[in-house]
């Protein structure tokens, strides 16, 4: 048994393999963004987003501080989760990377059609969720098209990705492995 397995003080061995992240991103929906405040304090929303052309896509108002601080420094960062997902919890990405702000009309609406797709699916998916369900896309981009929207394209640069299905596979393995010393030290005492 290795010193990884039979404590939790490295988890790298419980990386996210890289199909079981891209099945993460796509059924995500929701992340958490993070940025820097005037002051270097990190601080962060959680909010919708769409994975397209390799980029992470989320939409606000321009009067929300972050938008501010992306436009002062894009250094960003998103947090998703399986909590909620068909995955089932226990399974996370970290990305580090660097926002852009757009304000033009054709990638605001693009942006904009993409997440209505996502949301009457979730909708679908699950029906009981007043959040999603029932949403009639034209009007949910009617609401979304305002003079005061603007899009944020996240470019992931590094991943931190966590499989907690394979540290429960490994816990279990030690969990045998210290019965069977226990039990071996019980027998020799």
């Amino acid at each position: 048994m290795t010193e990884q397995a039979i404590n939790y003080d490295d988890v790298k061995q419980y990386r996210l393999d890289p199909e079981r992240e891209q099945e993460l991103l796509l059924t995500g929906g929701e992340c958490t963004f993070i940025w820097a405040n005037k002051s270097g304090h990190p601080i962060g929303v959680t909010t919708a987003y769409v994975p397209a052309k390799g980029k992470i896509w989320m939409t606000a108002t321009r009067e929300r501080v972050r938008i501010k601080a992306i436009a002062r420094d894009g250094r960003s960062s998103i947090v998703i989760t399986s909590k909620g997902t068909s995955m089932g919890g226990g399974k996370t990405v970290t990305y580090k990377g660097h926002t852009v702000i757009h304000d033009d009309p054709e990638i605001k609406h693009w942006m904009y059609q993409l997440l209505a797709q996502g949301m009457v699916a979730a909708g679908q998916e699950d029906e009981d969720n007043a959040f999603t369900s029932g949403i009639d896309p034209e009007m949910f981009v009617r609401f979304l098209d305002t003079p005061e929207r603007i899009v944020l394209e996240f470019t992931p640069e590094m991943s931190i990705p966590f499989d907690g299905d394979k540290m429960a596979e490994g816990t279990a393995q030690a969990y045998a492995e210290f019965q069977r010393q226990d039990s071996q030290t019980d027998a020799s005492a």
